[in-house]
């Protein structure tokens, strides 16, 4: 496995690409100056049926520029099939606008070519190619490079994939996608299989990214990452959008604690992030410490 840079060594000495600590700095900042940026994802009364089963129903949602928008639910709620027809891979009712442009009828490949980028839960990656190579396939001229310095991985570039850590993969897919330089980026679940450390750093280059000016809409599980990173936070139940706000707002809510978080934010006995509740509901820790990556 290839060696990575000492991140705290570098973050503390300034080093140029290198990640943040992933400590408190990670945290989202207020961003009073979002409501008047310009709108480049809006998703208006979306639905998606397989069959006689409603996937989506009527979801109206909104990404500006460079805002950090985290998609949650529990498993079934529709946030991976939102994502697949925003991209073009599943059919829908509705409208999806891109920088105000309506993207209705285009196959996924032009909806890529006009700037809407996505990664996939699993990172697949071309194992005979090395990491510079990878990103070649999807990159814009000379773009491959920077994509990597974005995300503190072109130590790396040189590398097999089989070299890297499965965290360290993942940036790599994450690079992949912004190497098509996107106007919004989709992720989903970019955290999964990653340990406390290796989440920690991910939401600190996301965060980053975020302040640089990308555009991002996440899916994930880990609330710590979700509620400490992003600036909104849309809540899905059954296909709905039953929250939409500020994290703080969002993990109060008493219909989103009743569908997903599984008790009060604010009672004591929350089991950790992550820990299933009765009828296997996550339940949220909201201790200071559990919505900031780790140290």
């Amino acid at each position: 496995m290839v060696s990575a840079p000492d991140v705290a060594a570098a973050a503390a000495s300034g080093a140029r690409g290198a990640p943040r600590s992933p400590g408190r700095s990670a945290q989202r900042a207020e961003r009073a100056d979002l409501d008047s940026r310009p709108v480049v994802l809006r998703v208006t009364g979306l639905s998606v049926a397989f069959g006689g089963v409603r996937a989506l129903r009527d979801v109206t949602l909104e990404v500006r520029q460079g805002e950090l928008v985290g998609l949650i639910g529990p498993n079934g709620a529709g946030k991976t099939t939102l994502v697949d027809a925003v991209s073009g891979f599943v059919g829908y009712t509705g409208r999806v606008d891109l920088s105000g442009a309506d993207l209705t009828g285009l196959p996924p490949y032009e909806r890529a070519r006009r700037g809407l980028g996505r990664t996939w839960q699993s990172t697949d990656l071309f194992d005979d190619l090395d990491v510079r190579e990878n990103l070649t396939v999807a990159s814009r001229s000379g773009s491959a490079a920077r994509a990597l310095g974005l995300v503190g991985m072109d130590w790396a570039a040189e590398a097999r994939p089989a070299q890297l850590s499965m965290g360290q993969r993942k940036l790599v897919g994450v690079a992949r996608a912004l190497a098509a330089e996107p106007q919004l980026l989709c992720l989903d679940e970019p955290a999964a299989g990653l340990d406390t450390r290796e989440s920690g750093e991910l939401g600190a280059r996301l965060r980053g990214l975020a302040d640089q000016g990308q555009s991002m809409l996440l899916i994930e599980h880990d609330m710590g990452l979700v509620l400490g990173i992003c600036d909104r936070v849309i809540v899905l139940e059954f296909g709905q959008v039953i929250a939409d706000g500020p994290p703080e707002a969002v993990r109060a809510d008493p219909q989103v604690i009743a569908a997903y978080l599984g008790e009060s934010a604010t009672g004591e006995g929350a089991a950790g992030e992550g820990a299933a509740g009765e009828g296997g509901s996550p339940r949220l820790d909201v201790r200071d410490d559990a919505v900031q990556p780790p140290r």
